[in-house]
């Protein structure tokens, strides 16, 4: 998520500030907030911007804590889901800011190991390397970090947005796959898996090797995605294991 159609999940913009009005002002007046057109800035970062400004879920993260909105995304799937455990070791593949990685340390997780293409802030019981999950050494780096196997692999990564609709559904369905099979390969039995797939939802080898190896598939739009986002969330529970695991 390199472009500004990718900023949509707001996962990028944390700075480690919290709001010096505590979220107070216009927006809790209900007027919504305009940005000034800077000089040289593009039209998409001026309404990206501007929609930061006015979206509620933007400004609970600050007053809360969080390090981003997506952070909201996660609480309301682990409501509804109970996905996180107490003890649980989990993979955040496509981690910063490190919105995820807290919830799922603030729920109960004993270990985050966290990997993005953006650094990301230190944070008290997870551990983040800065590298492509896409990289061929990149799942056997996760691996080590974490010394052992997983419970939960959490996937919010997104390709950058070309403007041609097959490449750019092409890369998404690569990064979910990615994340899929990382799953298979290193998740406890009864652990979870999540990814973000956007509109369609998973599909063709994908979709057949998790109805195989989950008990229960499901595809959610968390309240907190925005109205007009394509994305959507794979949520599979209960893994079976792979025929031959110890």
């Amino acid at each position: 998520m390199a472009d500004d159609e990718g900023k949509d999940d707001g996962k990028r913009r944390w700075t480690g500030e919290r709001d010096k009005d505590g979220g107070s002002g216009e927006r809790r007046r209900g007027l919504s907030k305009r940005v000034k057109t800077a000089r040289g800035r593009k039209l998409s970062s001026t309404l990206w911007l501007q929609r930061q400004l006015n979206d509620p879920y933007v400004q609970r993260a600050k007053e809360e804590g969080w390090r981003s909105r997506a952070a909201f995304k996660l609480i309301e799937l682990d409501d509804r889901f109970a996905l996180i455990k107490p003890n649980d070791r989990v993979v955040d593949l496509g981690a910063a800011p490190g919105g995820w990685a807290q919830v799922a340390l603030t729920r109960g997780a004993s270990r985050v190991i966290g990997i993005d293409l953006l650094e990301v802030e230190p944070l008290t019981g997870a551990d983040f390397v800065q590298m492509d999950f896409m990289d061929e050494d990149a799942p056997a780096k996760v691996l080590e970090m974490l010394g052992g196997k997983t419970d939960l692999v959490l996937s919010d990564m997104a390709a950058n947005t070309t403007g041609h609709k097959t490449t750019d559904h092409l890369r998404v369905v690569a990064l979910a796959e990615a994340a899929a099979y990382f799953a298979l390969e290193t998740l406890n039995p009864g652990g979870s898996f999540i990814a973000k797939v956007f509109q369609g939802g998973t599909e063709g080898e994908m979709l057949i090797a998790l109805k195989k190896h989950f008990e229960k598939i499901r595809h959610v739009k968390p309240k907190s995605s925005r109205a007009g986002s394509p994305e959507t969330y794979v949520v599979a529970t209960g893994f079976r294991g792979i025929s031959g695991d110890a």
